[in-house]
């Protein structure tokens, strides 16, 4: 085995390492629900929605789940603030994945993906905004995972910017709208907020499954 190899090997063991603590920390240490986070976030007063975006910026580096932020931020924001809060949170969020991905890429990669994997980077190098934003829409792969996939393939930078902004409005909307239904205690606006819920997320979920047999080999 050379050199290059053991380095290279070494390299990505650290990285296996690091995103292993990182899952054990939100994991472990992080076990708290979207009504405590509301509480905590609601302590900072007007600076509240400052916080709150720097925690949903950074929040991709600690593996914490967006869906239990995005709830919290509708019930600390409202529908509409909350929804205006995440989108800033977490399009700065991918940002921030999409340079560090392509900083360490860089480094620990080199040459074309093969097989499938290679087939994603050569659609995404060619059309990146398109299949982002398609990512973006339709939960085909883990957010955060979109984020790394598109450095690495060498998406442009504003055009995964725009993409993820535009991508992420529905999704965050049906997790903001239905964290401040609970605010409201109206068992009325709970009940639209809930289907408002099933629809933004359900139908990408549909849309996801037909589009992944279209794209397996024996369909």
């Amino acid at each position: 085995m050379s050199k290059q190899t053991v380095r290279r090997f070494g390299k990505w063991l650290l990285l296996a390492l690091a995103i292993g603590i990182a899952i054990w920390i939100s994991r472990s240490v992080f076990q708290i629900d979207a009504n405590s986070i509301r509480k905590w976030i609601l302590s900072f007063g007007i600076w509240a929605p400052i916080i709150y975006i720097i925690i949903y910026t950074v929040r991709p580096l600690i593996f914490f789940p967006a869906s239990v932020l995005s709830i919290a931020g509708g019930l600390a924001f409202g529908a509409w603030l909350g929804t205006l809060y995440t989108i800033i949170g977490a399009t700065l969020g991918a940002l921030l994945s999409f340079t560090v991905a392509k900083t360490l890429g860089t480094r620990l990669m080199s040459g074309k993906w093969t097989g499938n994997a290679g087939k994603i980077q050569s659609q995404m190098e060619h059309n990146g905004f398109f299949y982002v934003l398609l990512f973006r829409l339709i939960p085909v792969i883990n957010f955060d995972l979109i984020s790394y996939m598109a450095a690495l393939a060498k998406v442009r930078f504003g055009s995964f910017a725009l993409a993820t902004l535009i991508g992420i409005i529905p999704g965050t909307f049906a997790y903001n709208f239905l964290g401040s239904s609970f605010v409201s205690g109206n068992p009325q606006i709970i009940l639209l907020a809930v289907v408002v819920f099933i629809v933004l997320t359900v139908v990408p979920i549909v849309i996801r499954n037909r589009w992944s047999k279209k794209q397996s080999p024996d369909a």
